[in-house]
């Protein structure tokens, strides 16, 4: 008897197209300790109250932790004056990016997303079977004309990072609203703002979100809260989208220990002040440095600068003499952005010599 042919295991349509996403590098050879400015992370760490909330919970680590994670939203509600019934929190706001694809986008779908925009968002779109349009930008910033060109009946998403990674620059209200107003009525916009914070007298999106129904905001406890190693991050909607979300989110998502540490961080705002005046200081001095050395870079509205050279070859050039001197930054070749690379803005000393090194090599 002939054994019946069984059909080859294959994975489901999109995720084999997807390119695995690279993270900045951490280590050089011959370099025991680089200094690592490749991934945006807060060079102060966590706060103190941070850790030693972390540090209790672990005791707890045989105890299942909350499922509704209201400890936390409310936290988030009382210092962003936010709606805490509107928050879903996530495994960093990448995971919220994923349940929005996989609640909103499917087979047939189009995911909009500029040109220069998060790895996540493509990633995230083939995941759900959608499939990612780029958008074209102009001049390293997203272009909501374009974006408004690009909607189709198909569109069912539109994701902005804004402040943008890895460019560092960013729309003001008058544009975001521009776009919001020329949805469909089948289309969520998603402003991705992990790096709000940096951006003085920017709200995230809050005001668009709380007067509308089809505007969501991401935000993330990796950068200016130093926590990109617990992965915590939220997403504030409408109530129809993050009871539609949850709705998908496993119910253990977060630990006991990312719960207490994201909550202790978000309220010592007296250590996130201080971590924002330190880098809105030295995120000038490192522009203004740059400058002078004849390295261009447009304002930041965020914790890392953007390095334009004259071309791929400058600008490897410079990658290179960095990792000499023991000093790791990201080329964001992947982003469509050959000539450049994308700074973290360090400590003061930091800084220093990031400047000092690209000093030397200018004068060679």
């Amino acid at each position: 008897m002939t054994a019946p042919k069984i059909a080859p295991i294959r994975p489901q349509p999109g995720i084999l197209d997807i390119a695995l996403y690279q993270g900045g590098a951490s280590k050089i050879a011959g370099h025991a300790a680089p200094l690592k400015l490749s991934s945006n992370e807060n060079p102060f760490g966590p706060s103190p109250a941070s850790v030693k909330a972390m540090a209790d919970a672990a005791a707890m680590a045989h105890r299942y932790p909350s499922i509704d994670h209201a400890d936390l939203r409310g936290a988030i509600a009382e210092i962003y004056g936010l709606q805490a019934d509107n928050i879903i929190c996530g495994v960093g706001s990448d995971e919220v990016i994923h349940f929005l694809c996989q609640a909103y986008a499917g087979p047939g779908d189009e995911v909009l997303y500029t040109e220069h925009g998060f790895g996540m968002y493509p990633i995230a779109a083939k995941a759900a079977g959608a499939t990612p349009v780029v958008v074209a930008e102009d001049t390293r910033r997203v272009d909501v004309d374009a974006l408004i060109a690009g909607i189709t009946p198909a569109t069912r998403l539109i994701f902005i990072a804004n402040p943008s990674n890895p460019c560092a620059t960013m729309l003001d209200n008058g544009e975001i609203t521009r776009l919001a107003d020329a949805l469909p009525d089948q289309c969520l916009l998603i402003l991705d703002g992990a790096y709000v914070e940096f951006a003085e007298g920017y709200d995230g999106g809050k005001s668009l979100v709380e007067a509308r129904d089809n505007v969501v905001m991401t935000r993330t406890f990796s950068k200016v809260y130093g926590l990109g190693g617990l992965r915590v991050g939220y997403g504030y909607g409408p109530r129809h989208v993050i009871d539609t979300l949850n709705r998908i989110r496993g119910p253990f998502n977060l630990s006991a220990m990312a719960l207490a540490g994201a909550e202790a961080a978000v309220r010592d705002v007296d250590w996130v002040a201080e971590c924002l005046r330190i880098n809105a200081e030295e995120r000038a001095r490192l522009v203004g440095g740059l400058r002078q050395l004849g390295i261009a870079c447009d304002d930041s509205h965020a914790n890392f600068v953007l390095a334009r050279f004259k071309d791929e070859a400058a600008a490897d050039a410079a990658d290179a003499h960095l990792k000499t001197d023991g000093i790791i930054v990201r080329a964001p070749k992947s982003y469509g952005l050959p000539d450049c690379l994308r700074i973290t803005v360090g400590r003061p000393e930091d800084n220093s010599r990031v400047l000092a090194s690209l000093t030397t090599m200018v004068a060679a």
